[in-house]
């Protein structure tokens, strides 16, 4: 390879360095991305794209294949709890709860509105294979799998990485002016020194990544099924389609059940627990992966340091309760990309990269803390009705006992017990903390708004302009007929975007005039009736919360920077104000209004 001298190198390549590869080519940034395994994941690992990822991915023209590839809502959007997928005993096979999750069944008409695209399972195992495809595709040559970086050293105006191929053992430098740390906090956090802080040992699970028909047993429409056998507390677990294909056709599974020795982690002592954990004492399966893994709630220190920035599970760790893991660190990349790229072209001061900590690690703070509270809470319940592992024996027994018995006493037991398990909603119903994140300082300019009110479980998204959020999703229509999303406005190729209703003419010269002082791409966009977008059935006008006259600007990540709820009485004065004070922050600027 030589020496090379690139923007940005990127360390990992898995989700989160794949990601940010794709976004930093749509951006036109030229990089390096090195990833020391030959291939992608060879195991499921995350497997659910959230909204606001999904959303992402279709920004930058990502989406198709996942959408192909990936299970429909219809296919996953429910959570079942039940004793065991088979078995002959009174109490083997039975259904226990379920509730709808993550978009689906009865959740399905507010995730529509709220989105141009809706969520997607979708394991790593077969998402990163598409990432990793497109990046090459985008970045020729750049994208090098079977290559680790060993070594690397901030000299203050650049990154100088010694990287080595693992098949020749060949190195080679590579001089950067800014290094992208996605490695799954292997190597580039503990080299800078940045702790990881909060909870490295909550849990030990184990792991087993199977074929198997389970067609007959499968109840499809299903993300996760909890299984809280009634015998055997030690015997609970989770089962996880993982596809290629859904449903009752699915082939591959993951299984979640209490740690076995790692010494007899043996196939046969793994498929045995397999096979009794599912109740099928005969079923035929191939064993793919087995491991024992630790559950951590971890949140780095820090997330920039020097020419260093963090991204992924390099900055934040947390329990797969709510799947906020894989798509915080696809939304980490995305918060960064456009960010580098404003700072590379000379259009920012590289003070902006300083707003990815600002922006990214309180909402990363809360998701591990969401996922935490989740998992205990739902740990917490079933052990207080009496169906958890932890629930002390007699207890247990005479709470399952109850529940299947077919009187009025096992009728209010199952009431009750279904209106608990409900309270789960705040991990699998969490759309607002999907979509709803917000930015309360860094690249935004705030207007004194409070945000939206929030119901406590975050089941309720409340969509809105406030600088920092995300812009709503709105249909809206071109003269030509051509229907659009508000969010297909802005992106790489557009930069920001000023929205502005009908009467919003003074603050699209304002924008022109801004544009070429700060070389720093706007598109000045009206909607509503007479200008060139039409509100397709006043989505625009219901969510927009400015006047005909206001205007709202967006980021290229399609997050609020700023708005007026009506006009000023100098647009181009106060715009000018406004991009100074997003794009440097090394100095503090006067107020906009």
């Amino acid at each position: 390879m030589g020496a090379v001298e690139v923007p940005v190198l990127i360390v990992g390549g898995g989700g989160c360095g794949l990601s940010a590869s794709n976004f930093l080519s749509d951006h036109g940034v030229d990089h390096l991305l090195v990833e020391r395994h030959a291939d992608t994941s060879h195991v499921p690992k995350a497997h659910y794209l959230n909204q606001r990822t999904m959303e992402i991915f279709r920004q930058h023209g990502l989406d198709g294949p996942m959408v192909e590839q990936g299970a429909p809502l219809e296919l996953f959007g429910k959570l079942r709890w039940l004793t065991s997928l088979a078995g002959d005993r009174a109490m083997d096979a039975q259904h226990i709860h379920e509730m709808d999750a993550f978009g689906g069944g009865s959740l399905h008409e507010r995730y529509t509105a709220a989105g141009p695209v809706l969520p997607v399972k979708l394991p790593q195992v077969r998402l990163e294979p598409i990432l990793r495809r497109t990046a090459e595709e985008r970045n020729p040559g750049r994208i090098l799998f079977g290559h680790e970086m060993v070594g690397f050293s901030d000299e203050g105006d650049r990154v100088i990485a010694e990287i080595r191929d693992t098949a020749t053992g060949e190195t080679a430098t590579v001089t950067a002016r800014y290094m992208l740390g996605a490695d799954g906090g292997r190597t580039v956090g503990s080299a800078l020194g940045i702790e990881m802080q909060g909870v490295h040992g909550l849990l030990d699970v184990t792991t087993a990544y199977f074929t198997a028909d389970l067609s007959e047993w499968w109840q499809e429409g299903t993300l996760l099924t909890h299984l809280l056998n009634a015998y055997d507390p030690d015997l609970c677990s989770n089962l996880i389609e993982m596809g290629p294909s859904w449903g009752k056709t699915c082939e591959e599974w993951v299984l979640h059940f209490p740690p076995m020795d790692p010494d007899h982690l043996d196939e046969e002592a793994v498929v045995a627990r397999i096979r009794e954990l599912l109740g099928l004492p005969g079923l035929e399966l191939t064993l793919h992966h087995v491991t024992n893994w630790t559950v951590e709630a971890l949140i780095a220190e820090r997330y920039r340091k020097g020419r260093v920035l963090l991204a992924g599970d390099s900055a934040h760790r947390q329990p797969p309760t709510v799947g906020l893991g894989l798509n915080s660190g696809i939304q980490d990349a995305h918060n960064l990309a456009w960010k580098l790229a404003a700072v590379l072209s000379g259009r920012a001061h590289d003070s902006l990269l300083d707003t990815y900590e600002t922006e990214r690690r309180p909402v990363c703070r809360l998701n591990v803390d969401w996922a935490v509270s989740a998992a205990s809470h739902h740990q917490a319940v079933l052990d207080t009705v009496g169906l958890g592992p932890h629930a002390p024996a007699q207890r247990r027994q005479r709470m399952f006992a109850a529940y299947f018995d077919q009187s009025p006493i096992g009728e209010v037991v199952r009431a009750r017990t279904s209106e608990i398990l409900d309270t789960h909603r705040a991990g699998c119903q969490a759309h607002d903390f999907e979509i709803g994140f917000n930015y309360e300082e860094g690249a935004v300019v705030p207007d004194g708004s409070r945000p939206p009110a929030r119901v406590p479980m975050r089941d309720v998204y409340h969509p809105t302009t406030r600088p920092g959020h995300r812009l709503p999703h709105a249909w809206i229509e071109r003269d030509d007929g051509q229907r659009l999303s508000t969010h297909d406005l802005t992106g790489s190729p557009a930069g920001f975007v000023l929205l502005t209703g009908p009467d919003g003419a003074a603050w699209a010269e304002a924008a022109s005039q801004v544009a070429e002082k700060f070389s720093v791409p706007i598109h000045a966009v009206r909607i509503g009736e007479g200008a060139e977008f039409a509100d397709i059935d006043g989505g625009w006008e219901t969510v927009r919360e400015i006047s005909g006259d206001g205007a709202v600007l967006v980021r290229p990540d399609n997050h609020v920077a700023w708005r007026s709820m009506s006009a000023g009485e100098n647009p181009a004065g106060i715009l000018a104000n406004v991009f100074s004070r997003v794009l440097d922050h090394s100095v503090t600027e006067g107020s906009a209004s």
